[in-house]
């Protein structure tokens, strides 16, 4: 069958050359290019292969010839994906001589071949594809919404394949691109994109920030903001101890939709300076995701080092002094990692104290008392509101009766 497709080809050039008009010739391309397609078979690729390697030459006018790969790549998402992808390839490579002629027949193929790909999990090689759009250096002007929308597919394919450094090099481009776009759906999907590279980037506390913020868009549906909210609650848990963290502690902790989450007994430990216990996090550590397991320079996980950080945190308000030895103990790890810890918080400026390696004693700086009694009275009359909206939902009746008679 290919050998009669170059036989049609054949003459169909020869009658453009001699009287043929476009329109008649454009007709007759679209006729044999619909032949090949309802034929179909093991002579499928071959016959596409035929068709396009003639389309390219340079014995076809410009004009017939965009127009007819134009309306080919319509036909892409008709056949097979096995099929479409080794005829785009072989597309690709016969326009590689003139990508410029083909500018946009060549992104239009890309579009659909990195589609395919994805479809297959291939992560990396749909991004390649996209990477050869020429949306700065070629002669086509494309929108800025279009370029934005192709660098954000870019950072999300390459963060799907775990590779946080190329993902920021696209995001860093749709950055530049963001402000002009007057669409909701492109600015909702540069947020999440963007959050998702800083979470690869383990900058957890900027992550659960912007996560909070998706969570709050009406345009994106339920499931999805809460999804965000629960993506910010394991950012902050993550992120290191310290001034920020605690604020977005205190921000999700006040938030009543975290009630719902599976991590919320862990933000709840962690807003009210409780010690977390090594036996606490095995619910927790099942909802991280593979880059949030990774191992710190110091040997322990991102979670173990996170838990250890709040627990000196916690022992900072819970006593004066401590001993390396004790603080061990306390921290579930070994005096000398607990004085490393300790060293490097209170250089860092994220905890207040010194430490006397002499005697191997950490000294927490005293605080100031009135803070942190308004924080335990925050914290017993949260607990006395969760008491009575339990109350409220079990008996109602004798709640009404109760406040009435308080009123009364």
């Amino acid at each position: 069958m290919a050998a009669n497709v170059r036989q049609k080809l054949g003459q169909l050039i020869n009658l453009s050359h001699a009287s043929g008009s476009h329109k008649d010739v454009s007709e007759k391309y679209k006729a044999i290019l619909d032949g090949i397609l309802k034929t179909g078979g093991d002579e499928l690729v071959p016959s596409l292969q035929a068709f396009i390697e003639t389309l390219v030459s340079e014995g076809v006018s410009l004009v017939i010839s965009r127009q007819i790969l134009t309306d080919f790549t319509s036909h892409l998402a008709k056949i097979p994906d096995t099929v479409a992808k080794d005829v785009c390839h072989f597309t690709l490579e016969k326009m590689q001589a003139r990508v410029i002629t083909f500018e946009e027949q060549v992104a239009l193929i890309r579009q659909h071949l990195a589609d395919i790909y994805e479809r297959e999990e291939n992560w990396k090689a749909a991004a390649n594809v996209l990477v050869g759009i020429p949306l700065e250096t070629g002669q086509k002007q494309y929108s800025s919404d279009y370029k934005l929308k192709t660098y954000l597919k870019i950072a999300r394919l390459f963060l799907e394949d775990q590779d946080a450094n190329q993902a920021d090099a696209y995001i860093n481009r749709a950055s530049l691109l963001q402000a002009e776009s007057k669409e909701e759906g492109l600015q909702i999907l540069y947020k999440a994109c963007y959050a998702r590279v800083l979470d690869f980037r383990r900058k957890f506390i900027e992550a659960a920030q912007r996560y909070n913020e998706l969570s709050y868009k009406t345009v994106v549906s339920e499931e999805e903001r809460l999804t965000a909210l629960k993506k910010a609650l394991i950012c902050t848990v993550l992120a290191s101890a310290g001034q920020q963290r605690s604020r977005m502690l205190a921000t999700l902790f006040k938030d009543e939709r975290c009630q719902q989450l599976p991590a919320y007994s862990i933000l709840e430990k962690m807003y009210l300076d409780r010690i977390i216990r090594s036996t606490d996090l095995a619910d927790f550590a099942a909802l991280l995701l593979p880059h949030q397991k990774a191992i710190t320079s110091d040997g322990s996980t991102i979670l173990n080092r996170a838990v250890t950080e709040h627990n000196l945190l916690s022992a900072s308000k819970l006593y004066n002094n401590i001993s390396f030895g004790e603080l061990g103990s306390l921290l579930e790890i070994s005096p000398n990692k607990a004085e490393k810890i300790a060293s490097q918080m209170i250089t860092e400026g994220r905890m207040n104290g010194y430490i006397d390696q002499i005697d191997s004693i950490v000294h927490f700086e005293a605080r100031e008392t009135l803070p942190t009694w308004d924080r335990q009275i925050q914290s017993l009359c949260f607990q006395v509101n969760n008491i009575i909206e339990k109350i409220s939902s079990a008996e109602p009746e004798w709640c009404n009766r109760a406040m009435e008679q308080y009123s009364e």
